[in-house]
C-alpha cells in the first residue's frame, strides 16, 4: 500500500527514517514507517518524547542556571580568600561612587524608595494576597505562598546570622538593622512580588508585565541601598537573585501551572485544563496508543468528579467504516494522587485510617488498578462500562482511561426508580459480596441506569477481599441512593427479599457521616432541610435494634500525625498573629 504526499498532508519527522503523514481530509491519520504506510496504532520510538513531556522550560532553565551562579558567588565571597578580597574591593569601590554623587535630592529619592523594602509595605502585599486566596478558596496556592515566603525569610535571617557580614565601610544615612547579608528588605520584596505574580496572574502577558515591574521595583530598592551605605552590591543582588528562583522552584514541585492555573472561579480545582497542549497531547496519544482519532474534547459530569477529570471524546477509527462514536475518559495526574493523599492523613487524623484504605504509589500504579478491577467487576457480571485501554500522556505523571460511554444513561437519581431497578441494584451488591468485591464509592454519580439496568462506573477505589464493614457501608450507600428517589419503607422491604435484617442493621449500625460520599451527604441534607426526613434515621428505625459501631481508630501513626498537624497549627497561627501585630516575618 502506498500513498502519494500532496498539498493536503502534513509530513513530520519522528527519526532518522520514522515519519507521520496527517491526512487534513477526512479526519483520518496514516502512519508511515520505512516506506510503508498502515493506519491504527503506533508504537513510539526510542527516545521520542512523550505527547506531553516534562519540561524546565526556558524560565525553569535560566533559574537553575541563576541558582548554580548564586552558590558559586556565595563560595567565592565567603570560603575563598583570594575571590572574598576581590569582591569586598569590588563593592567598596562601587559604594564609594555612589557616595561621591551624594545630593539632598537623590537622598530623599532613596528615602522614599526604601519604602518598598518596609516590613509595613511588605506586609500589606502578603496579607492582601493571601487573603484574596482565601476567598477564592485556592489553597495549594495559599500554602504556597506561605511556604515561599516563610522559607525565604527564615533562610535570609539564618544566612545573615551565620555570616555575620558588617555593613559597609561608608558614611550609612540610611536605616538598617543586624548584619548584611543577604539584604532581608530586599529579599522579603522580592519573595513577596514573585508570589503575587504566580498567584494573582494567569500566565501570560499580564504576568510577564507584573515580573518585570517587579524586577525593577527590586532593582530600585537595590540601588537606593548602596547610595544610602545600608547595603553592600552583592548583598542586594544575591537577595534579588535567591528569593524568586526559590518561587520558582517551589510553584514548579508544589503547585505546577499545568496542574493548577490562577483561575478566579470556584468549584473543583482538581479538573485539568485540557484545550492547548494538553489537549493536543491527548489527540496524539489516543490515536498512537488505541487507534482511535479523537475529533472532540468536552469535559463530562464534572459535578460528580473530584478526583479526576471526566471527559467526553468523540472518536473515530480508520480501521472500520463506521461513523465516530463517543467514549468516556477520566483524566489522571499526580495532582490527584497528591490530593488524594491529603485528603486520606486529614481523615486518618479525625477519624483514624478507615478499612481496606487502598493507598497508591504513584499514578501509574493508580490507573493499572483501576483498569484491573474495572475488568475483574466484569469477569464477575458486575455490570459497569466495557475499558478500552489506558493511554499514558506523560510516563508517570498523566494517565488517560478510556471506557465505554454509557450513550443515554441517567444517575438513578434522575432515573424512574421501580421496584424492579431497586432489586438490580440492590441485586449488583448482592453480587459483589459474594465475589469478595466491594465499590467503596457509592454515591449518585456512580450508579447509573440505562436500558432498565443499574451500571456501575468509576471503580477506582474498588477493593478485593473487602472486610464486612467495608461491605455493610457499600450496601448502605446503595440503599440511602435508592430511598432518595422512593423511600426508604418500599427499599427495606425490596432489600430483605436479598439481605439478612441483620444485614441492613448492621450497615446502619457502621454508617456514619465519613462514610457518605460528600455528594450523597449534600442530598441526605438537602431532603432533610426541605422535608425534615432523616433517611439514615429511618433505615436505623426500621432494622432490628443494633448498637453503633464505632469507626474511631487510634494508633501510634494517628497519634503522631495529630500531634504534629497541632503543632503545625500553633506554629502557623502564631507567626499570623505576630504578622497582623507587626512583630512577625510573614
Amino acid at each position: 500500500m502506498d500513498t502519494q504526499p500532496d498539498d493536503r498532508l502534513e509530513l513530520i519527522e519522528l527519526g532518522p527514517r520514522v515519519a507521520r503523514e496527517l491526512d487534513l481530509v477526512g479526519h483520518r491519520r496514516q502512519v508511515r514507517v520505512a516506506g510503508m504506510v498502515i493506519a491504527g496504532r503506533r508504537r513510539r520510538p526510542t527516545g521520542e518524547k512523550a505527547p506531553l513531556p516534562r519540561e524546565l522550560e526556558t524560565a525553569g532553565r535560566l533559574w537553575l542556571v541563576a541558582g548554580i551562579g548564586l552558590v558559586v558567588l556565595w563560595i567565592s565571597l565567603f570560603t575563598l580568600p583570594a575571590t572574598t578580597n576581590f569582591w569586598e574591593r569590588v563593592d567598596t569601590d562601587v559604594l564609594d561612587w555612589f557616595v561621591a554623587r551624594r545630593t539632598s535630592a537623590m537622598t530623599s529619592a532613596a528615602d522614599f524608595l526604601q519604602i518598598l523594602g518596609a516590613d509595613w509595605f511588605v506586609r500589606v502585599l502578603r496579607i492582601g494576597t493571601l487573603v484574596a486566596l482565601v476567598v477564592v478558596r485556592r489553597w495549594r496556592h495559599f500554602f504556597a505562598v506561605l511556604i515561599a515566603v516563610l522559607f525565604v525569610d527564615g533562610a535570609v535571617d539564618l544566612l545573615r546570622n551565620a555570616l555575620g557580614r558588617p555593613r559597609p565601610f561608608v558614611p550609612i544615612i540610611g536605616s538598617w538593622q543586624g548584619p548584611s547579608h543577604p539584604s532581608a528588605p530586599v529579599a522579603a520584596l522580592a519573595v513577596t512580588l514573585a508570589v503575587m505574580a504566580f498567584v494573582l496572574f494567569p500566565k501570560g502577558r499580564n504576568r510577564i508585565l507584573f515580573l518585570a515591574g517587579s524586577g525593577l521595583a527590586v532593582l530600585l530598592l537595590v540601588f537606593a541601598n548602596m547610595y544610602l551605605g545600608v547595603d553592600h552590591p552583592t548583598d542586594g543582588f544575591v537577595s534579588a537573585q535567591f528569593a524568586p528562583a526559590v518561587v520558582v522552584v517551589l510553584f514548579r514541585l508544589f503547585a505546577p501551572e499545568s496542574f493548577f492555573p490562577v483561575t478566579w472561579r470556584t468549584g473543583v480545582k482538581a479538573h485539568l485544563d485540557v484545550t492547548g497542549e494538553r489537549g493536543e497531547a491527548i489527540r496524539l496519544a489516543v490515536q498512537d496508543q488505541l487507534g482511535l482519532e479523537v475529533l472532540d474534547i468536552k469535559p463530562f459530569g464534572l459535578e460528580g468528579s473530584g478526583g479526576s477529570t471526566p471527559l467526553r471524546l468523540l472518536v473515530s477509527d480508520a480501521d472500520v467504516d463506521a461513523p465516530p462514536t463517543y467514549v468516556f475518559a477520566k483524566l489522571y495526574s499526580q495532582t490527584h494522587l497528591r490530593s488524594d493523599r491529603w485528603y486520606k492523613l486529614g481523615r486518618t487524623i479525625l477519624y483514624g485510617s478507615l478499612e481496606d484504605e487502598v493507598r497508591f504509589t504513584s499514578v501509574r500504579r493508580l490507573v493499572e488498578y483501576e483498569d484491573y478491577i474495572q475488568r475483574l467487576m466484569r469477569d464477575n457480571d458486575i455490570p459497569s462500562a466495557e475499558p478500552f485501554g489506558i493511554v499514558e500522556i506523560t510516563p508517570e505523571r498523566e494517565y488517560l482511561m478510556v471506557s465505554e460511554f454509557l450513550e443515554g444513561a441517567q444517575e438513578l437519581t434522575e432515573a424512574q426508580v421501580d421496584d424492579e431497578i431497586i432489586d438490580d441494584a440492590l441485586g449488583i451488591v448482592r453480587r459483589m459480596w459474594d465475589a469478595g468485591l466491594a465499590h467503596r464509592d457509592l454515591k449518585p454519580a456512580n450508579v447509573m441506569v440505562r436500558d432498565g439496568k443499574v451500571v456501575l462506573i468509576d471503580v477506582a477505589f474498588g477493593t478485593v477481599r473487602p472486610s464486612p464493614w467495608r461491605q455493610a457501608v457499600d450496601l448502605a450507600n446503595m440503599m440511602v441512593i435508592l430511598a432518595l428517589r422512593t423511600d426508604a419503607a418500599d427499599v427495606y422491604r425490596r432489600a430483605l427479599l436479598q439481605f439478612a435484617p441483620e444485614d441492613v442493621a448492621e450497615a446502619f449500625a457502621a454508617t456514619r457521616s465519613v462514610t457518605l460520599p460528600s455528594q450523597s451527604r449534600s442530598s441526605l441534607a438537602l431532603l432533610k432541610r426541605e422535608q425534615g426526613i432523616d433517611l439514615v434515621q429511618e433505615f436505623r428505625r426500621l432494622a432490628p435494634a443494633t448498637e453503633p459501631i464505632s469507626i474511631q481508630r487510634w494508633s501510634p501513626r494517628r497519634i503522631g500525625l495529630t500531634l504534629l498537624a497541632a503543632w503545625l497549627g500553633v506554629m502557623l497561627l502564631i507567626a499570623v498573629i505576630s504578622e497582623l501585630r507587626g512583630s512577625g516575618t510573614l
